[in-house]
């Protein structure tokens, strides 16, 4: 499956989080409160350093400039799919900027399934909690696509690029 979408006629239950319920640390150790992105959409993407599909940093970037009024791109270094992430924080950190001259905000490793999930791949991974989704990531460049209101709305697998029609057609 290379895209999953939330029903159309999804409702969202009382109690329900969004992903303004969380935040996570970045590289530089900053706590980001995701309540700080209200009114945009995001993109969520747990990324690697030494992946076939490593080179979408640059079209992740690029998706970023090209549409920061109403995009953020968050990256989740994870070292879950092949040992592809082995790097400290701060190697992955002088990585994206020196290959890639990535700019969007990267968060510290973590972990994006099974036990110690960060709970915001917990939120994106559980329909009890994102209310529809259940997709996991199945390799390094999976993105999950949030509303401006928080809303988990989509799931692309690492095969859609960034700069496909697939995701473009949901920034316009």
């Amino acid at each position: 499956m290379k895209v999953k979408s939330r029903p159309e006629n999804f409702m969202n239950q009382p109690g329900q989080k969004t992903l303004y319920d969380f935040k996570a640390t970045t590289l530089d150790g900053v706590e980001i409160d995701f309540s700080s992105y209200k009114g945009k959409k995001v993109l969520i993407v747990n990324v690697a350093s030494e992946c076939g599909y490593t080179p979408q940093y640059t079209d992740l970037q690029k998706l970023s400039e090209d549409y920061m009024d109403k995009l953020v791109v968050l990256g989740f270094p994870s070292n879950e799919f092949g040992g592809q992430e082995s790097g400290t924080n701060e190697d992955i950190k002088s990585f994206c900027r020196d290959n890639y001259g990535v700019t969007f905000p990267v968060f510290q490793k973590t972990i994006v399934k099974g036990d110690g999930k960060h709970p915001v791949y917990e939120w994106l991974t559980n329909k009890e909690q994102n209310g529809w989704n259940e997709q996991k990531p199945n390799w390094n460049f999976c993105k999950y696509l949030v509303d401006e209101n928080g809303n988990l709305v989509k799931f692309f697998s690492f095969r859609v690029k960034p700069l496909s029609d697939e995701i473009i057609s949901e920034l316009k």
